[in-house]
């Protein structure tokens, strides 16, 4: 079996090897290029990258301090799989979380930020008619980032990312089972919200694009009888 596709993502300059291999795995699993249970080694994902293993142990480590891989018996690593008690911790800490960030944002939004987060709602757009998910799952969380980021004494961002990163893997599973363009744009509500500076319904907004659809089939999901092997 072919490894799994491991997106690429912009290197600059000052970025060494191990921030490098961090940084790629991480977004690798963020965006659900890797799914629940899939088996890695230190070997394979260091042939895949070209690199040597030093770096992608010491990026493996960090990414297993963030419960994002999972470290087994005999040098076994794999991305965790998902359970329906840990499914429902981590949308109920994205909703809260996200509802905070946006909350403490509120007062430094002005017309130029509401642009810019229009201009990244057309992006999601595009992403979508081309069914590109990878871009389409980037470009998502760059907005509510962007959003968040506008509280210049944000500290949630980070931890927003946690949930983002143990949440990844099973939501792209999830978004690769239903139709995306079904599903309702709660980004135009949380825009129009924006405009109209209407803090309630913003958080309302939020709430419902943790709550959309992908979360009902996840659940789904979840309770379906795992398939017996070959």
């Amino acid at each position: 079996m072919d490894p799994p596709e491991l997106p690429e993502i912009p290197r600059g300059a000052v970025m060494t090897t191990q921030e490098y291999a961090y940084f790629r795995l991480r977004n690798a699993i963020m965006v659900g290029a890797l799914k629940p249970g899939t088996a890695l080694t230190f070997r394979g994902l260091a042939d895949q990258l070209s690199l040597s293993p030093t770096p992608i142990r010491e990026a493996l480590r960090r990414l297993s301090s963030e419960n994002a891989i999972e470290v087994l018996g005999n040098r076994r690593l794999r991305v965790p799989p998902m359970n329906p008690g840990l499914f429902e911790e981590l949308v109920h800490l994205r909703t809260t979380l996200e509802v905070h960030a946006a909350t403490r944002a509120f007062p430094y939004i002005s017309d130029m930020a509401i642009e810019g987060l229009a201009a990244l709602d057309a992006q999601m757009d595009d992403a979508l008619a081309r069914r590109d998910l990878d871009a389409l799952t980037r470009i998502n969380q760059l907005f509510h980032k962007t959003l968040y980021a506008l509280n210049p004494n944000q500290a949630a961002i980070p931890l927003i990312e946690s949930v983002w990163l143990q949440l990844g893997p099973f939501q792209r599973q999830v978004i690769e089972h239903i139709d995306p363009v079904a599903t309702e744009d709660h980004h135009k509500e949380m825009l129009s919200a924006l405009r109209e500076r209407d803090l309630p319904a913003l958080c309302a907004a939020i709430e419902a694009d943790v709550h959309d659809g992908s979360i009902r089939t996840g659940r789904q999901m979840l309770q379906m009888p795992a398939q017996p092997g070959p």
